[in-house]
């Protein structure tokens, strides 16, 4: 049996195995990098190893400095998490090289569904129905949109929408360099783009003695850059035959490659009535999924404690255990939506989200860096109906106190109320319907008086309290959404006083207003020049602004911190450029975003090279306009 565990992974997955061996005695390691020497996984742990470095590649990627690692912390098994090397065959060969337990399936079933062209392959002999991949060199206009994918990796790494055959070449070789990037291989491949599809997987976990378990269905379909958001299980909508397709879709494939341990089979589904639904095979991710905790909700079961107990030998049941309700998550990604899903950096202060299952790899006080996913945490709720979970997790997502950078948190909210989510009539081009709406800044009008009488009660207690005698109207501004709000109110015999509203209570971190005869409660937190009102955030602002820097006009600055990983071919100074023209990218958060010309000119000025790191506000180039 399984004694000393090392998770060869960080953050929240690496939190959440280790809850999973607390709880059956196995001691616990961590492995860390030099940007997550104090991060939580490295705390909760037993014991925990350094991995000399900050970026995946020192560090993470490092197969055998982890194998080193659990070697040295005596650990008898190691489990590999999600992303990094947990579909790496040859990282799964040397742990057990070392003699130690891999927890996980097989170096041979991981190769066999490592690049998704082999695995489409394997899928098409067992009968698997799936789409057929394209000759890049042969696709027409009448096989538009095609999907440009990578055929190793996944995560929506690699990953490119063509829509125009004049953009395909350009696409394939983005699409390669960011998969020889992120997993160092940049094999792609082009197949069909499904427009207007769910997103539908199925859990399977399957022991060495030849019981495999369907543990029913996910809808995955809400995506951000084909990564998920929101997911749910049992899938919506689904009719008991397609529901069953899936499913024998699923185990057929697990059994083709004698898959042992947890895994996820992914289909995308097509709309229309059951009669009419198509299931095409995307991928095997061998390995557990970012959105396993809904499966275990709805089975009541811990899909980790099973992949220990399969690693370990064990058996399955004859029978999975029954299905129990509905079961919902959101993906808290530190990240603003309405920014083209920038990633945020900064101290996490707060982070609470009540009455539902919360797995995370941060805590108070903890700092999100630009080295790793956006992720802040998962939350789950599950009911007995569909309708009760949403409602329970969009309940719970509102009352959330998350204080630092800007989340998604009010993208999700948004999203489990839209009328096209509640009804089950979701697809994979949710977002790119309706992101306009769902970001709509929608900020409390009466937040930043909030915010000004707890700060003008704050500094009270420095200078003497409240003063007794009328006063002159005292004013403070702040940026809320974009757009700067001044507010005045004014000291009374009586306590402080606004046009409009009753002031109740005024303490340094609540506030009561009354409001048109409604009494309403006003949460405060500050932080430096960061407020935080109950879910609306303001930046206080200086009586006395600093000068802007200036900057000529066509500048381009970065909108994130990131490491600039490419530059536009042949791109120097002096360069014509035409307007939308993709010039840099950035890399930040496992994820790339494109610096394009504003208009159409001359670039001028190029202050940026391929590696280099940069914070925000840093000038990248300059565009001269025609």
């Amino acid at each position: 049996m399984i004694s000393s565990l090392l998770v060869a992974n960080r953050g929240e997955i690496a939190c959440r195995v280790f809850r999973t061996c607390h709880e059956l005695g196995i001691r616990t390691v961590a492995v860390y990098s030099d940007a997550d020497a104090n991060a939580l996984h490295a705390r909760v742990a037993d014991s925990a190893v350094r991995l000399p470095g900050s970026s995946p590649a020192e560090t993470y990627l490092r197969g055998e400095l982890i194998v080193k690692a659990a070697v040295a912390a005596g650990a008898d098994a190691v489990h590999p998490g999600y992303g990094f090397l947990s579909e790496n065959a040859d990282f799964a060969r040397a742990v057990l090289d070392a003699g130690l337990v891999w927890v996980g399936p097989s170096p041979e079933a991981i190769e066999a569904m490592a690049s998704k062209t082999r695995a489409k392959e394997l899928m098409a002999a067992a009968g698997v129905p799936l789409l057929a991949p394209l000759d890049p060199d042969a696709v027409t206009e009448k096989d538009l949109p095609v999907l440009v994918k990578a055929s190793a990796g996944g995560g929506g790494r690699g990953m490119r929408v063509v829509r125009e055959l004049v953009d395909l070449k350009d696409e394939l070789a983005a699409a390669s360099a960011e998969a020889e990037s992120a997993f160092g291989d940049g094999t792609v491949f082009v197949e069909p783009y499904v427009e207007h599809a769910r997103h539908v997987e199925v859990q399977i976990v399957a022991d060495g003695h030849g019981t495999v378990w369907a543990l029913g269905t996910r809808d995955c379909s809400l995506q951000r850059r084909h990564q998920k958001v929101i997911e749910e299980a049992p899938a919506p909508g689904l009719g008991p035959e397609t529901e069953q397709r899936l499913l024998s879709a699923a185990t057929a494939a697990a059994r083709t490659i004698s898959y042992t341990g947890a895994g996820t089979v992914e289909f995308l589904v097509s709309a229309g009535g059951d009669e009419e639904d198509r299931v095409h095979f995307l991928e095997m991710n061998t390995r557990l999924q970012v959105e396993h905790p809904v499966t275990e909700a709805v089975f009541g079961t811990d899909l980790v404690a099973l992949q220990l107990r399969v690693a370990e030998g064990g058996t399955l049941d004859g029978d999975p255990p029954a299905p129990s309700g509905h079961a919902v998550e959101a993906r808290l990604y530190a990240e603003d939506p309405a920014q083209d899903w920038a990633p945020q950096t900064g101290t996490l202060h707060r982070l609470a989200v009540p009455g539902v299952r919360l797995d995370t790899g941060y805590g108070d006080g903890d700092t999100i860096g630009v080295h790793y996913d956006a992720m802040l945490a998962k939350a789950v709720a599950h009911a007995p109906t569909r309708a009760e979970a949403i409602r329970r997790l969009a309940g719970a997502l509102e009352r959330a106190t998350v204080h630092g950078p800007v989340t998604n948190r009010d993208l999700l909210v948004r999203s489990l109320r839209h009328e096209e989510f509640t009804a089950a009539r979701m697809n994979t081009a949710f977002y790119a319907h309706h992101l306009a709406d769902l970001t709509e800044a929608t900020p409390d009008p009466y937040a930043p008086l909030a915010a000004a009488l707890a700060d003008a009660h704050g500094r009270s207690r420095f200078g003497g309290g409240w003063r007794n005698l009328p006063s002159q109207p005292q004013s403070r501004r702040y940026l809320v959404a974009g757009e700067e709000h001044e507010v005045h109110y004014r000291h009374t015999r009586q306590g402080p006083a606004a046009d409009g509203v009753h002031v109740v209570q005024a303490g340094a971190d609540l506030v009561v207003l009354e409001i048109e005869g409604v009494r309403r409660k006003f949460a405060v937190s500050r932080y430096g020049d960061r407020v935080h009102v109950n879910d609306t955030t303001l930046t206080a602002l200086p009586r006395f602004p600093a000068p802007e820097p200036d900057h000529a006009p066509g500048s381009l600055l970065a909108p994130m911190p990131g490491t600039v990983v490419r530059l536009a071919e042949g791109l120097t100074e002096g360069t014509p450029v035409r307007s939308g023209q993709p010039l840099i990218w950035l890399e930040a958060m496992k994820m790339e975003h494109k610096i394009t010309s504003p208009t159409a000119g001359t670039l001028t000025a190029l202050r940026v090279s391929t590696g280099q790191q940069v914070e925000v506000g840093t000038l990248l180039a300059v565009v001269e306009p025609t």
